[in-house]
């Protein structure tokens, strides 16, 4: 064995030359992918913009009856079908209730069906489509064919059968939507954790014992956050245009409450007369399902890590 020399001599070390110190100084500072993800989201004028639309709806939804001096079920009888005026910025329907009112109150309605139904899809399929990939071999071939079979029938027919059994109402929707509307959500996450689950991480995190709760809710789901909130940002608007079309055949919520599938409805009797009636509902269901769109195609661009400079 050498002999280990313990003096510090200072002709070991030199300085650095001018080249070497301009190498070795950062272009930039490292930022985390979470960082980077916003940096890039930012970048995007259309998600950035279906953001703060979302945004203005959510507080108008839920600030704008407040504010208003009317209510949705107050009725004005010498101002029946009255068009956009001064007094009522949207106008009147056939009743004579004030339309702008009726159309912030039925945002709460649908915004929260939105809301609802994308909560149950996140809980529900995360933790099903989790399961199910990681168990794998027969229970994850039991458990899929019962995804199969609610995925072979069409959702929207779905939704109307359990609406049809239990009665129209707003909580007869949240159940309908909750028990069908996490099947997708179900079958992205169980191919994100086929993949995942043999990773070298994985791995390791089973060398080092952790359970299997611990290597789902630790390890494999936080790595399946990108599609996941894709996923969830795309059921927002699918289930208010379900809400809005089962109200609009009369399987929504219950008069004098108002959806804007309910608005939309009530108008079409009337579109040659009072076309006002139909036009700022139908606009309000546009403008949030663009937003929406807007909003999980940014996510999509930005959580893609191969996009990543």
């Amino acid at each position: 064995m050498l002999p280990i020399d313990q003096s510090i001599s200072p002709e070991r070390f030199a300085p650095l030359r001018v080249e070497e110190k301009e190498n070795n100084i950062l272009v930039r500072p490292g930022i985390s992918y979470w960082q980077d993800v916003w940096r890039r989201f930012k970048e995007n004028k259309l998600a950035m913009l279906g953001l703060f639309t979302i945004i203005a709806i959510t507080l108008l939804a839920i600030f704008g009856p407040l504010l208003s001096p009317y209510s949705y079920s107050q009725q004005f009888m010498d101002f029946q079908g009255v068009g956009p005026c001064r007094q009522f910025w949207f106008g009147t329907d056939t009743l004579g209730r004030d339309v702008l009112v009726r159309v912030l109150y039925g945002a709460r309605i649908s915004l929260a069906v939105g809301f609802v139904a994308s909560f149950i899809n996140l809980v529900v399929g995360v933790i099903y489509g989790g399961i199910a990939g990681l168990a794998g071999g027969r229970v994850d071939a039991v458990m899929m064919r019962i995804v199969d079979i609610f995925y072979s029938i069409p959702l929207v027919l779905t939704v109307i059968l359990l609406m049809v059994l239990m009665g129209p109402g707003l909580k007869s929707i949240f159940i309908a939507l909750g028990l069908v509307y996490w099947v997708d959500m179900a079958r992205i996450v169980r191919a994100q954790v086929l993949s995942l689950k043999e990773q070298d991480f994985i791995m390791a995190a089973r060398a080092m014992g952790a359970d299997t709760r611990r290597i789902l809710f630790r390890h494999l789901l936080p790595n399946c956050m990108g599609p996941i909130i894709v996923t969830v940002t795309m059921c927002i608007p699918a289930a208010i245009f379900t809400e809005a079309f089962l109200s609009f055949i009369g399987l929504g919520v219950s008069a004098p409450a108002a959806s804007w599938g309910m608005l939309t409805s009530d108008a079409v009797a009337g579109i040659r007369s009072y076309p006002h009636m139909l036009f700022f509902p139908a606009i309000a269901i546009a403008v949030t399902m663009l937003a929406f769109n807007f909003l999980g195609d940014g996510l999509r661009d930005a959580l893609d890590p191969q996009l990543r400079k």
